[in-house]
């Protein structure tokens, strides 16, 4: 089943050991859940080494689709919770979705689902 509606993608990258409380504070703030992504990479506030040789720390992507009309409340929630107004705690943005396939429970809740 696909659907075209009003969904946005908000993906937030912070440290390792952080997607917990920031999928806590999604749900809270209405979201049904989020998938979680290991990465790595380095900001301007995360440039270290070791021996001379440069450490890419290990991050946590969350993806986490959402209806529009709940986006700014979940974003706002994630920032709170991973402290993401602090310098190198990570970042988080908002992408329009313009299809979602395999939700299917999100478009049944009114039709007896």
């Amino acid at each position: 089943m696909s659907n075209e509606s009003d969904n946005e993608l908000i993906v937030t990258i912070v440290k390792r050991g952080w997607s917990e409380p920031v999928l806590a504070a999604a749900r809270g703030a209405g979201a049904e859940g989020g998938t979680i992504l290991l990465g790595r990479g380095t900001g301007i506030h995360e440039v270290k080494t070791l021996l001379g040789i440069p450490i890419e720390p290990e991050k946590e992507i969350i993806l986490t689709v959402v209806a529009a009309t709940r986006a700014d409340a979940v974003l706002d929630a994630i920032v709170a919770a991973a402290e993401l107004d602090r310098p190198g705690m990570g970042l988080a943005f908002v992408i329009p979705v313009r299809r979602v396939a395999g939700r299917v429970h999100m478009f049944l809740k009114g039709e007896g689902g």
